[in-house]
């Protein structure tokens, strides 16, 4: 899991913007897609589409949630009451195989960048952009072919019937979070978003329930402030959970069908070790949380407001608990070990974001060949010998572009005040370095080393701290003790 997320608002500076692009090199990010790659997806685009599939599902007005600059959009939904009670949630899944040839230059092209790449300024994406943001994106108000997902819930909000199947969609609406929660908040949405509420609301509570976990993780923003940047936290709106909910109900339905199959790939995450979460509970001790011993982690995490610095620091924290994590194949109908995702606590597969991540494309069609009863396409089950490890160097790779971009970004906006003082909190002390840990600054946002030569740190204690080094060159920025 990358350790926290970044994204620029208005931060064009050309120091930063060099320094990056610097970073692309030096982590050999992939540049600009071959001419054949972009002839092909060129071609796919503009081709006349197959006669479409079966089901036309163009009269269900669907919506995306996305930030409101995204166009690269993977899902879209609807959500309505059933009669007699309970909840019926369509879920259209971008039909990235609709458009990229098995053996093909852009399947190639895939399998090298395996993910899309996000920076601060910019992203490097894993198809060509006249695909993932035009002909395969479920853009507003265009027909657009799709992984039609439809699942039934009972009045708890538990699946009680999963089918999928290729459709023809339609979205009407292109939505983003803060408008989405201010219509829910006051009352003016429609009965279909409305919904998300309460049904994100009920799987979060089963979530709670059968022990898994959402990390409410604030994000970290560059934002302009008097005439320059500075870092800022965003904390997550419970939008952006109750819609997070939905997908991860998708992933789980899709690793049923594909274990019930005998053929899949699932995403996977191993129980924390006890180490970890006894260091947590330090942690948290030292931060002021309260955590009496018979309450568990999953409902102490759901209790704390990112909005808080102390919880927020937690909650980076917190995502020690989830490193690990990876993909396990399996054919010939026998279970996968490891088969559960610790954080998820159920089997969970990736196969919502197909236009942004390589695994869901196959994901989406071993879940379609599952729920017809027919044979997977070979391509797909031969896929299944190396993704899994495909899939791991590109996570990899994507935790580097995320860590190195945090530090770079934090080094160049805090390089012109070294020898300044902060306010800041000891959240991370290392156990055979006591004298060095990590410290969580809540203005700015920023979580960076601390050294303290002359005594061990105080964990969990607030303290004026002065910055001693901030070059992007180097790993980021270091702080003393003041």
């Amino acid at each position: 899991m990358p350790r926290r997320h970044m994204h620029m608002t208005g931060a064009d500076g050309a120091a930063l913007t060099a320094a990056l692009r610097d970073l692309r090199t030096k982590l050999d990010v992939p540049g600009d897609f071959p001419p054949e790659v972009l002839a092909e997806a060129e071609r796919a685009a503009k081709a006349p589409r197959p006669p479409g599939p079966a089901l036309d599902a163009t009269d269900i007005p669907l919506f995306t949630i996305d930030p409101p600059a995204s166009v690269d959009l993977d899902q879209a939904m609807h959500l309505a009451r059933r009669p007699g009670g309970g909840f019926r949630v369509h879920y259209a899944i971008a039909d990235v195989a609709a458009f990229v040839t098995p053996g093909g230059a852009l399947d190639a092209e895939a399998h090298r960048r395996v993910t899309t790449l996000y920076f601060p300024d910019g992203k490097v994406p894993l198809h060509p952009r006249v695909l993932s943001e035009g002909a395969a994106s479920l853009l507003p108000d265009q027909d657009r072919p799709a992984l039609l997902w439809r699942l039934d819930l009972d009045a708890a909000g538990r699946v009680v019937s999963t089918d999928v199947r290729r459709a023809l969609v339609r979205s009407r609406a292109k939505l983003h979070y803060e408008g989405v929660q201010q219509a829910i908040d006051d009352g003016t949405a429609e009965e279909s978003l409305a919904l998300l509420k309460d049904v994100g609301t009920l799987r979060e509570d089963l979530e709670t329930e059968r022990g898994g976990i959402s990390l409410n993780v604030p994000e970290q923003e560059i934002v302009e402030r008097d005439g320059s940047y500075t870092l800022a936290y965003r904390a997550p709106l419970p939008a952006d959970g109750w819609n997070a909910q939905i997908s991860l109900m998708t992933g789980m339905a899709a690793a049923d069908l594909m274990l019930a199959s005998g053929t899949g790939i699932l995403r996977t995450l191993p129980t924390a070790p006890d180490g970890a979460v006894g260091r947590l509970r330090r942690t948290a001790q030292a931060l002021h949380i309260d955590w009496p011993h018979h309450v568990p982690y999953a409902q102490l995490v759901r209790s704390l407001d990112p909005r808080r610095p102390a919880h927020a620091a937690f909650l980076q924290e917190c995502t020690a608990l989830l490193r690990g994590a990876g993909y396990t194949a399996f054919t010939g109908g026998e279970v996968p070990s490891p088969a559960l995702h610790a954080a998820v606590a159920a089997p969970y597969a990736h196969c919502t974001a197909p236009l942004r991540r390589l695994v869901d494309r196959y994901t989406g069609e071993l879940c379609v060949a599952a729920v017809a009863g027919e044979d997977p396409p070979e391509w797909a089950v031969a896929a299944l010998a190396t993704l899994p490890e495909e899939m791991a160097d590109g996570t990899r790779l994507a935790n580097a572009v995320e860590r190195g971009s945090v530090d770079l970004v934090e080094a160049a906006l805090l390089k012109d005040r070294v020898g300044e003082t902060f306010e800041g909190t000891v959240i991370d002390v290392k156990d055979r370095e006591p004298t060095v840990g990590t410290v969580h600054l809540a203005d700015p946002a920023v979580v960076g080393r601390i050294e303290s030569p002359a005594a061990p740190l105080p964990l969990g204690s607030r303290l004026r701290v002065r910055l001693v080094t901030a070059d992007p060159g180097t790993a980021g920025v270091v702080f003393t003790v003041a």
